[in-house]
């Protein structure tokens, strides 16, 4: 039987769960030939509202930010560093700016093509960090707004496992070196543990 796509309801929910219960999801791009590439989540950081000091809506609604206050279950795609694409999904009810960076994954379909866009990079590295994924994955800012809950979107969740506590630690979110506390060292990033990471990888 095929996976489950998941559905907004699950993204309208706070947003620190969210990231916690997308460790294990299955993120999927549908190819142009029709075939998938695909990774196991096993990183993400939570963006919760114009008060978090990390979170771009700290600026308010912008052009940028303008799907975050849109209804959850969206994509939240931008370019960084003048070369870097990062992938967020949209959470909370419409109107509350939030969301969810996804860090990592563990790839696990469409491997051969995984390859060649992270040519040269060992398995390891290719979807270990947040720029990493959407090279592997193909995602760009032709995907910033996507409605990744449509049944028809090519970039999209789906229910896939799940990892117990003693499997997921927490720690502060990265990068956000002139950010002031408690923003800077609040513990909204939620990663797999190496030796869970480990067994997806061998299958």
């Amino acid at each position: 039987m095929a996976a489950r796509r998941i559905p907004r309801a699950f993204f309208a929910r706070p947003t620190l769960e969210v990231a916690r219960d997308l460790l294990g999801a299955r993120l999927v791009r549908v190819e142009a030939d029709g075939s998938r590439t695909a990774g196991i989540v096993v990183e993400t950081e939570a963006y919760i509202g114009e008060r978090d000091q990390g979170c771009h809506a700290r600026a308010g609604r912008t052009p940028r930010t303008a799907v975050m206050y849109g209804p959850p279950g969206h994509a939240y795609v931008y370019f960084t560093y003048g070369m870097h694409w990062l992938f967020n999904v949209v959470t909370e009810e419409e109107g509350f700016p939030a969301a969810v960076l996804v860090r990592a994954l563990v790839p696990t379909e469409g491997l051969p093509r995984i390859a060649q866009r992270r040519r040269g990079r060992p398995p390891r590295e290719w979807a270990n960090g947040p720029a990493k994924l959407c090279q592997a994955l193909d995602i760009t800012g032709l995907d910033h707004g996507r409605d990744l809950c449509s049944a028809d979107a090519p970039l999209f969740f789906e229910f896939a496992r799940s990892f117990p506590p003693e499997s997921v630690t927490t720690g502060a979110r990265v990068g956000l070196n002139t950010v002031p506390e408690p923003w800077k060292s609040i513990p909204w990033r939620f990663i797999v543990r190496p030796e869970a990471q480990a067994a997806l990888a061998s299958g």
